[in-house]
């Protein structure tokens, strides 16, 4: 069993969501998540919840739910669509708690496994993340998410976990150093992983969406994949670098053969088709390469930019829940 308490009082457990045009999923979320947290000893506990510039009712469906009395409810309202990995930073910014459970609004992650994560903090983890097991989306999407978490495994500098999304609890201490880290091209399950600390992995049924269409288009999907790859390596730069020394190789090789043909067996090589071929094709192994180096620069662009990576438009909370101070860093329990 959890301890309902920690060396300095009751244990606070905090909810980080992130939500973009969920109006039809927002009452059964809300509905499911107090009622883990009210199985949960200590508190007060919260629901941090960002609002990510949605479009249709969300906002003004969460901003009456944190108008209850006794609501646990915050309420976070970005300027303007700022994409998901930066909503999910702006809940973690906001949140107070000794432990914070990071999760997608869709309900597809089960609020009912948090229990299970605040298990394995008691027994002195920091970071417990929910592996997806049996998983309900199609089966091509499936194949892609299996392909790429193996393959950010192989080429990351780091030993990230397989099948493993944002839905995991963090300690504060964990937390706080997140919040520290400000780069716009976010990877929070990378991020996650880089800070260290003792981490442990928990298989969680993934369910199937509860309403509404999926906001993570290919594009989008594609995006986060590019993010994760060159927020944590660097091995497309060594490929080009290998590239290019594999064409040299070719040409030397090539060369020595033109001059055998021409000197040896007096006749100069033939091949104009061969030519085009091979000038065509290291010309676009040349402009790829300028491409994954155009990724990187980029990236130092933005940052170089020093633009924050959000703006809040308004915070809601509850009437009767007063906002603690953020919790230290070494609050753990007994």
């Amino acid at each position: 069993m959890l301890p309902p308490t920690t060396p300095t009082g009751p244990l606070r457990v905090s909810l980080a969501i992130p939500l973009y045009n969920e109006e039809l999923i927002v009452p059964e979320l809300l509905a499911r998540l107090n009622a883990v947290l009210d199985t949960v000893p200590g508190g007060p506990h919260e629901i941090v919840i960002v609002d990510d510039g949605s479009r249709d009712r969300t906002l003004t469906m969460l901003t009456a739910a944190a108008a209850v009395t006794g609501s646990r409810l915050v309420v976070v309202s970005l300027s303007r669509n700022f994409g998901h990995q930066v909503a999910l930073t702006a809940a973690l910014d906001h949140t107070s708690g000794d432990v914070v459970v990071a999760m997608d609004g869709d309900l597809q992650d089960s609020p009912e496994a948090i229990p299970t994560f605040l298990e394995y903090y008691a027994q002195g983890y920091d970071v417990v993340y929910a592996q997806r097991v049996m998983r309900k989306e199609a089966w091509y999407l499936r194949l892609s998410y299996f392909l790429f978490y193996r393959l950010i495994l192989r080429l990351s500098d780091i030993r990230l976990p397989v099948d493993a999304g944002d839905f995991g609890l963090m300690s504060r201490r964990v937390v706080d150093i997140l919040r520290r880290t400000r780069e716009h091209h976010r990877y929070l399950r990378g991020l996650r992983t880089w800070v260290g600390f003792r981490q442990i992995g928990v298989n969680v049924e993934r369910s199937a969406r509860y309403a509404g269409d999926s906001k993570y288009g290919t594009l989008k999907l594609l995006r986060l994949a590019a993010d994760g790859i060159f927020s944590f390596s660097i091995v497309p730069l060594r490929a080009a670098a290998a590239a290019g020394f594999l064409a040299i190789v070719a040409a030397s090789l090539y060369a020595v053969y033109a001059i055998y043909v021409r000197v040896v067996l007096d006749r100069s090589p033939a091949g104009f088709t061969a030519t085009i071929l091979v000038v065509t094709f290291l010309a676009g192994i040349n402009l790829l390469f300028m491409g994954v180096i155009g990724e990187y620069v980029g990236r130092v662009y933005e940052e170089v930019k020093s633009r924050p990576p959000y703006i809040v438009s308004s915070v809601t909370r509850g009437p009767t829940e007063p906002h603690p101070a953020p919790a230290s860093s070494d609050r753990r329990p007994e």
